[in-house]
């Protein structure tokens, strides 16, 4: 993992302007911000370059508008809690065109200590065609040319592994890139855990699909001490291994490869853990008829671990230096199905002198909504990102950035 340059290594930066991508992706109802996260992980970054005396200029998609002017996703609600937030008068410029007259007239006269924030980039249907389109370039170009072609900052990791303009087409074009503070915490704690680890090294991958993870998998076997699965993918391993699984989450073409990582795990000396017993449903709802199986006849599903496994992936995850989690263990959105989410974070909570790190966005929900948040090392701001990174993907929006 190369060394990037960061905000830290600009030097005389007072009277420029400065474009940093940020993402302010939040949630929004009838126009309503639902959650800060993303917004307050962006102001140390923010900060640090105002009291440089910078001319700062913020840009970010929000939703998918796929080009064209969506009032829902307006980054105008963003603004406001920005000046809030920052103490600082943030100007917005509702332009369709993003980088149109009014915007670069505003950018001009930027003073000292000042913020813009542009209109949501994704207005702009170039904005996800760089590198396929002539008219992607243009757009990269007057990006850049907002902040005199001089510094940009990627504070954005939740698009990190995606080549848009905004991200990785205005590098082309500025003097100096570097990353952020939120996207220095993602390398470093994603990077160093992956492919710098303190033994004993486990990861705990949940959730639905093994499809969605093919590549993570055949990645960390390379890595890890133990590899501990849950989820409904575990239940394309289980029928690989010739059990019965009844009505539960089945990927029938990837058993092959199950089988494949199941013997690629005894090769590598990996312990690869399975669920032992399960807690099954009728029915895909909180309220259904539910009981606790070692094999799961027909006409149930598996909705989540049951206790001999609960036990089993506590005992494996005692003593452990370095874990990384992605994906939960059951259907956890149900009370009834959440218990062996809840203990396996629980677990991994309560590790003492062990760098914990979260990535994906059901995992990540699921430690906030069960209240362990902050007992984790790091909690990683990118969904598909951090799964692209424990893929071992280069991804384009680190790349671009300048090496140290």
């Amino acid at each position: 993992m190369l060394s990037k340059k960061t905000v830290d290594d600009l030097s005389n930066i007072k009277g420029k302007k400065v474009l940093v991508r940020c993402d302010f992706n939040v949630p929004l109802k009838d126009g309503v911000i639902q959650n800060y996260n993303r917004i307050d992980g962006a102001i140390p970054t923010i900060k640090k370059l105002l009291d440089q005396g910078a001319k700062v200029i913020l840009c970010s998609h929000l939703g998918k508008p796929k080009g064209e002017p969506v009032p829902e996703m307006s980054l105008a609600p963003v603004a406001e809690a920005l000046t809030e937030r920052l103490g600082v008068n943030v100007k917005f410029i509702d332009d369709p065109k993003v980088t149109g007259v009014e915007t670069q007239n505003t950018a001009k006269e930027l003073k000292e200590g000042e913020v813009l924030l542009l209109q949501n980039t994704r207005y702009r249907v170039e904005e996800t065609k760089y590198g396929k389109e002539e008219s992607a370039e243009a757009y990269a170009k007057e990006l850049a040319a907002l902040c005199d072609n001089e510094i940009f900052v990627n504070d954005a990791f939740g698009t990190a592994h995606r080549a848009h303009c905004s991200n990785v087409g205005v590098t082309k074009y500025t003097k100096e890139n570097v990353v952020g503070y939120l996207m220095e915490k993602e390398i470093k704690f994603l990077g160093e855990a992956v492919e710098k680890p303190v033994r004993p090294f486990v990861a705990i991958l949940g959730g639905a699909k093994v499809s969605d993870k093919i590549a993570v998998i055949n990645n960390l076997l390379e890595k890890v001490d133990t590899l501990i699965i849950g989820g409904g993918m575990a239940y394309t391993f289980l029928k690989a291994q010739g059990q019965e699984v009844g009505k539960s989450l089945l990927e029938a073409d990837k058993m092959d490869y199950a089988l494949d990582m199941i013997k690629k795990a005894e090769e590598k000396n990996v312990k690869l853990l399975l669920p032992v017993d399960h807690v099954v449903g009728k029915e895909f709802s909180n309220d259904t008829e539910k009981a606790v199986v070692d094999s799961i006849e027909a006409g149930w599903s598996g909705f989540d671990i049951g206790p001999k496994t609960i036990a089993l992936y506590k005992e494996a995850l005692n003593g452990a230096k370095t874990v990384v989690w992605n994906g939960p263990m059951g259907v956890f959105e149900f009370d009834n199905f959440a218990q062996g989410t809840l203990e396996v974070c629980r677990a991994v909570a309560d590790l003492e002198d062990a760098t914990t790190v979260v990535g994906g966005g059901d995992s990540v929900n699921a430690v906030k909504r069960l209240g362990f948040a902050d007992k984790m090392t790091h909690i990683s701001t990118g969904g598909g990102a951090s799964l692209e990174f424990l893929e071992g993907k280069e991804l384009p929006g680190v790349a671009a950035a300048d090496n140290k």
